[in-house]
């Protein structure tokens, strides 16, 4: 790959801050585009959409409207109804937990969990499974993330009724069998609901055809404003589900004893939706379609397989999951022998150098893999080589000023 990246230029951050970014998994940079979307929004179509009649806010509501079919191509959904604008990955994970799970599981079903959820697709299933009577049952992976078909078949029973599965881990970087899973519910009449936080910067997604019921991704991991947030659902079960909120927007008519609630989408909007955000997340889809997820995938691969390559040579450093860098997406997280990750996050940014530190939220998982903690490097397709030489130098010295000598 070449040294010169001709992405840098399309971020302001990192053309005027020499941080050394490496935590795209946790919120990605922003390109220029994308702030100028958002700003144009409030500069020249600002008015709160879906409540006026005059044409500002009839523009602000055409705006909205068009961002939502903007997710709904880049996702394939069959439907723009389909497509829900929350805040973030974890209230979507929560509207479904509230919404479907408290109307729909009973005491005795049984809802299946991956041990490698964020815990945002997590607690919301705890919840639901405390107040309902359902048991919450864990799918377990091998040590490098895979999940193999003994483990799918030892974990789904004739009591499986929800699945919770992230896409990608966003600790181990491992893309997870959503389809294989998918399948495998649908036999069993159970629904899949899939965090798409990691998968959704990095890879095509098709609900159509991976078979899921809910997916749920955030704008700001893939270059979009911070606060807007997608959920995806199928719209017969959208159709079927009550108000996760109520207020403002989600309503047909109300009386003084009741309400009929809007239609899908609507009736999961409650209240002033973030229209500048969802503008600024369809302006980033369509700068990353720009680039092409093969672009992507090439730079992301190349410059994994440097770091990867680069942290097996250097002693007392050990990187969790796979050996091969194609099943990272990016994501490496990694312990030093010694040193704690707060220590390693802190000699890193000494350096000019971001990464994350601590349990990532994830804490099943660590517990299953016995590590308490770990650093994070995550990389993107703006990152470059001399970046990652520098992540690498940088690493290798760490237990020498830890005090370990050489």
């Amino acid at each position: 790959m070449e040294d010169r990246n001709p992405y840098r230029e399309n971020f302001p951050l990192l053309k005027e801050n020499p941080v050394i970014y490496l935590d795209s998994a946790a919120t990605a940079q922003k390109p220029s585009c994308v702030l100028q979307a958002e700003r144009d929004f409030y500069e020249h179509s600002y008015a709160n959409p879906m409540r006026g009649f005059y044409a500002l806010s009839m523009e602000a509501t055409k705006r909205l409207e068009e961002a939502r079919d903007e997710v709904r191509s880049f996702i394939n959904a069959s439907s723009s109804d389909e497509i829900i604008f929350t805040r973030n990955t974890t209230e979507s994970l929560n509207l479904v937990a509230y919404s479907y799970g408290l109307s729909r599981l009973k005491a005795g079903d049984e809802v299946l969990v991956s041990i490698m959820e964020h815990h945002s697709n997590l607690l919301p299933w705890q919840m639901a499974a405390e107040k309902t009577g359902a048991v919450l049952r864990f799918l377990e992976c091998e040590a490098d993330g895979r999940i193999t078909q003994e483990r799918l078949e030892a974990a789904f029973t004739d009591r499986t009724r929800m699945v919770a599965v992230a896409h990608v881990s966003n600790v181990l970087g491992c893309e997870n069998p959503i389809r294989q899973i998918a399948a495998m519910a649908r036999e069993r009449g159970a629904v899949v609901v899939v965090d798409a936080a990691q998968s959704a910067p990095h890879m095509p997604i098709d609900v159509q055809e991976s078979g899921v019921d809910f997916l749920a991704f955030s704008g700001h991991k893939l270059m979009g404003p911070m606060g807007i947030g997608v959920l995806y659902g199928r719209r017969e079960l959208l159709e079927e589900m009550p108000p996760f909120l109520a207020g403002g927007e989600m309503i047909d008519s109300v009386t003084r004893t009741g309400a009929v609630f809007a239609p899908v989408p609507h009736k999961f909007e409650a209240g002033t939706v973030n229209a500048a955000g969802a503008w600024g997340l369809m302006e980033a889809i369509r700068y990353l379609k720009r680039v092409g997820f093969d672009e992507v995938h090439r730079r992301e691969l190349a410059l994994t397989t440097m770091a990867l390559e680069g942290l097996k040579q250097i002693p007392h450093v050990h990187v969790l999951g796979s050996e091969r860098p194609e099943e990272h997406c990016g994501i490496l997280t990694f312990t030093i022998d010694g040193v704690h990750p707060h220590d390693v996050s802190a000699i890193l940014d000494a350096d000019g150098i971001a990464v994350r530190a601590g349990h990532h939220c994830a804490q099943p998982l660590f517990e299953y893999l016995k590590v308490n903690s770990a650093a994070r490097a995550s990389i993107y397709f703006y990152n470059t080589r001399e970046e990652i030489e520098a992540f690498l130098k940088s690493t290798a010295g760490i237990r020498r000023k830890m005090g370990y000598g050489e």
